[in-house]
């Protein structure tokens, strides 16, 4: 077996990135990965490296793609942020304004608003639900609608790890008569080129890599689980296996089927973070980027267990946020993919990996990788 070496671009001052990316390599940190800095647009960092499988035969090329989680909470977004820019999606709105059957018990007054901050009482489904369930739209979506609130809409913030794109992207669906992995190919994905997938087509299969599950203890072992959270993440039991299927790849689920790399998620990004311009297009209105810095919500999240602070889509700077100030935001994937971006220094920072860690929302290896780009981000 060959020594993995870093492939990609990292100018002279972003050296001590690309020395991260090869320790993470060398000690097993990593067994295949991938991380990409943009300033202004471009990318200033690019790199690659590692296996793409766990035998480590085939190697993480240019162009490897892998399931990143929650990260696609962030593209899920994004394709909300820009319908609502357009007019056609008014967050304020409640949810049942699109989607009339979603006022069911109790549910009239939900906001769209509450679907992005995860604040809507919706975090899990209250009927047995299994994986293959996840493939099944209209089920997943109707029994939803159907169910009452696990608290008080807009009172208190509780991860919805897996419902937040079913939610969200029925809103999306009802507005513009397709879905949302569909309305993202077409609205952001193919206009900017970029490798990311919320239904991956099987043409693309053989550029996969292969996840390694987090050791056990991880998302659903938790010490203190609570019905609420024992639906959220058991209900069902999240099978890091299923993402080798054809029917998890196919599937849209927006909340964390999404295939690409850090390429893919730090170009796409580079709309947000340089005020809906990116390769001379305008996407979005600078005031329609920054809506997704208004905190919604603020407090202890009753899944997660750890301080918050939402806005429309992603997580804001806060004692155990990575986004280091007002104008930045973030959200990551289990296993440790992870997506930052700073409205003020037009950066994004993407991580793609396919080791595991335990961790719901980025871990220290793409911390550490980001520290080492500051002081070239700078400079």
């Amino acid at each position: 077996m060959t020594q993995a070496k870093a492939q990609g671009v990292a100018s002279d001052k972003f050296e001590g990135v690309r020395n991260q990316f090869q320790t993470h390599l060398d000690t097993g940190a990593d067994i295949g990965a991938s991380f990409c800095v943009t300033k202004d647009g471009e990318a200033v960092v690019d790199l690659w490296g590692g296996y793409a499988d766990i035998e480590r035969t085939r190697p993480w090329e240019k162009d490897t793609i892998v399931n990143v989680y929650s990260t696609t909470k962030t593209m899920t977004a994004l394709t909300a942020l820009l319908l609502a820019d357009r007019g056609e999606l008014d967050f304020d709105a409640p949810v049942a304004k699109y989607w009339p059957e979603f006022a069911a018990s109790g549910k009239a007054d939900v906001k769209v608003s509450h679907l992005m901050s995860h604040s809507a009482g919706l975090p899990g489904w209250r009927e047995p639900f299994t994986t293959e369930d996840l493939y099944d739209w209209e089920k997943a979506t109707s029994l939803l609608a159907a169910q009452a609130p696990f608290w008080e809409p807009g009172k208190q913030a509780g991860y919805h790890a897996i419902t937040q794109g079913y939610l969200v992207g029925e809103v999306v669906r009802r507005i513009a008569g397709k879905s949302l992995g569909t309305v993202f190919r077409e609205e952001i994905a193919e206009p900017m080129g970029a490798d990311f997938h919320i239904g991956l087509p099987a043409s693309e299969d053989n550029r996969v890599a292969d996840l390694q599950p987090p050791p056990d203890g991880s998302i659903s072992m938790d010490p203190v689980m609570t019905e609420t959270k024992k639906l959220t993440l058991t209900n069902p039991v999240i099978d890091v296996s299923a993402t080798r299927t054809r029917d998890w790849r196919a599937a849209e689920i927006p909340a964390a089927g999404g295939t690409g790399n850090a390429r893919a998620v730090a170009m796409i990004h580079t709309i947000l973070a340089n005020g809906g311009s990116a390769g001379g297009k305008q996407y979005l209105s600078e005031a329609g980027c920054r809506k997704a810095l208004e905190q919604q919500i603020e407090g202890t999240d009753l899944i997660l267990g750890i301080p918050v602070r939402y806005g429309l889509g992603f997580g804001l700077s806060g004692p155990m946020s990575p986004a280091l100030n007002e104008h930045s935001m973030f959200w990551g994937g289990y296993g440790g993919s992870i997506a930052l971006i700073d409205m003020q220094a037009h950066t994004t920072v993407s991580y793609a990996m396919n080791r595991m860690e335990g961790t719901t929302t980025g871990d220290m290896r793409a911390i550490s990788l980001a520290m080492q780009a500051m002081p070239g981000l700078t400079a």
